[in-house]
């Protein structure tokens, strides 16, 4: 009968909370891109209702003094 050690278990463990931490990451990073997109969606839609002050807000910025690197 084969013992196995807790050596080669706790190694097994290691890759596999690396592999759940990692994948836990990609879905977090997937969802905060999902709710990024949301608010901006959220953004635009309510900016729409404001065509004026949109087209204020690109004439200020196409005003203002550029600033100079020296």
């Amino acid at each position: 009968m084969p013992h196995y050690s807790d050596e080669s278990l706790s190694h097994v463990n290691t890759d596999a909370k690396a592999r759940r931490k990692l994948l836990d990451q990609r879905r977090m990073a997937y969802r905060r891109a999902i709710e990024s997109y949301a608010e901006q969606r959220q953004l635009q839609h309510e900016l729409a209702d404001y065509p004026d002050l949109i087209a204020a807000s690109q004439r200020g910025a196409e005003q203002a003094p550029q600033r100079r690197v020296a």
